[in-house]
């Protein structure tokens, strides 16, 4: 908490409030908190928060960008997450005060298998257009060839071949649903999955490791960790470029700071690309030290 002389000093800006505290507020996010929860329990003002996602949200997007390169994987896996803006896809019609971006939002991530880490990840809608930036961005950072494990999406078929021709072992791992027993009495409930089938599409996958285990074992951490992912309740994201900013900071989250119960160390140093634990208070600090550099871009690339 914050006592009367030092909300009088932060009034100015977020730059000015305390490293611990934006490191707490940060943490909150990625732990579950709304933001205005966190505004409540750290005593910084809503706006303040909401500023302190936006800048945290580009430093992050600019940071993962950065480290994430160069990955030495030997199997992917890539998966959807449904969530919405400012209300359902069909009630966006009937929206008092329409926002952009409101309705469905589909964030794409893609998990490496051995070191559990998100690899990358795409904020956008869930057609061909957003699977071929997503697909396209996830070659660029990978350096050998993988086996790559998607579902049944049909999206994945064109933008996997035209970011990676030949030079992949892909699979679809299709599921079947059959209706739940609960869905036809109204209430939401997910459909029962009654089998799979495993699809070859390119290369030669190994049959044991198609699979998409993985990446919807970390999905659910996302929307677990998220609020904004919470089903069935007004915590969802009322603008898209928050949602977008919000997944980024929880990438840098996800890949640096939370040690990973099965790993024991983060997914980036089991990956190779972090020799060290890192801290939100690490980031704040990296970010205060890009704070002259925002002429030249959002992010300077920093020793590891």
């Amino acid at each position: 908490m914050l006592d009367a002389k030092q909300k009088s000093s932060y009034k100015g800006g977020m730059n000015k409030l305390p490293v611990a505290t934006r490191a707490q507020i940060l943490s909150m996010l990625c732990e579950g908190a709304s933001m205005r929860s966190a505004s409540r329990l750290t005593d910084a003002s809503i706006n303040t928060v909401s500023k302190l996602l936006v800048d945290a949200g580009r430093f992050c997007a600019g940071f993962h960008d950065d480290k994430v390169r160069g990955v030495k994987a030997k199997r992917v896996q890539v998966d959807e997450i449904w969530s919405f803006t400012g209300a359902k896809q069909k009630n966006v019609a009937a929206m008092r005060a329409p926002v952009d971006g409101a309705g469905d939002t589909w964030t794409w991530t893609a998990i490496e298998a051995d070191t559990k880490l998100l690899v990358g990840h795409f904020v956008g809608g869930r057609d061909g257009e957003c699977a071929q930036w997503f697909m396209d961005d996830l070659a660029s950072r990978l350096a050998t060839r993988v086996q790559l494990t998607s579902d049944g999406h049909k999206a994945y078929l064109e933008a996997v071949e035209g970011a990676f021709g030949a030079d992949v072992d892909y699979a679809m791992l299709i599921k079947l649903y059959g209706a739940s027993p609960e869905s036809a009495k109204g209430r939401y409930s997910p459909a029962d999955c009654t089998g799979i089938k495993k699809q070859r599409v390119e290369g030669s996958p190994d049959p044991k490791h198609i699979s998409t285990s993985y990446v919807e074992r970390a999905n659910l951490t996302m929307r677990m960790h998220n609020r904004r992912f919470t089903r069935l309740t007004n915590a969802f994201s009322k603008k898209f470029e928050n949602h977008a900013h919000m997944v980024a900071i929880y990438a840098v989250w996800y890949n640096w700071i939370r040690i990973h119960k099965s790993l024991r160390v983060t997914p980036a140093m089991a990956a190779n690309i972090s020799t060290r634990l890192w801290s939100w208070a690490d980031i704040v600090e990296m970010m205060d030290a890009a704070e002259p550099a925002k002429k030249r871009g959002p992010y300077k690339k920093q020793v590891a």
